[in-house]
């Protein structure tokens, strides 16, 4: 497979775990209260709120472990960007509520919430 299909299936398959984790977590009873929030900080692809919590929400979607489990890519750097964004976002926004996040692993057809995740 060619670089350039190779980023576009990346994309179209990240794409389709996002919405399936959003329908996921309505499901669950979340509101969601936006997709692929963007700052000088990172990309959040998923921002959630239940039982007074927001929840930043990192979604992996992989189509197999070979290069081991979807949270496995959740690396430090990107943890201290989505702790970043997040603190900015309440600042801004002047939120009160509690904070929490969360990764999403889409494994084929499999959803695996793992909340504060870190």
């Amino acid at each position: 497979m060619q670089d350039t299909q190779k980023n576009l299936y990346k994309k179209l398959l990240g794409r389709q775990g996002e919405l399936k984790a959003k329908k996921h977590l309505k499901k669950l009873g979340y509101k969601i209260i936006g997709v692929n929030l963007k700052d000088k900080f990172a990309e959040v692809d998923i921002l959630a709120y239940k039982n007074s919590t927001y929840y930043f929400c990192e979604v992996k979607t992989r189509t197999n472990t070979r290069f081991g489990t979807p949270a496995m890519a959740v690396d430090y750097k990107k943890q201290q960007k989505y702790k970043a964004f997040a603190s900015h976002y309440i600042q801004v926004n002047n939120l009160q509520d509690g904070v929490s996040f969360m990764v999403i692993e889409i494994l084929d057809n499999e959803i695996n919430i793992i909340e504060n995740a870190f």
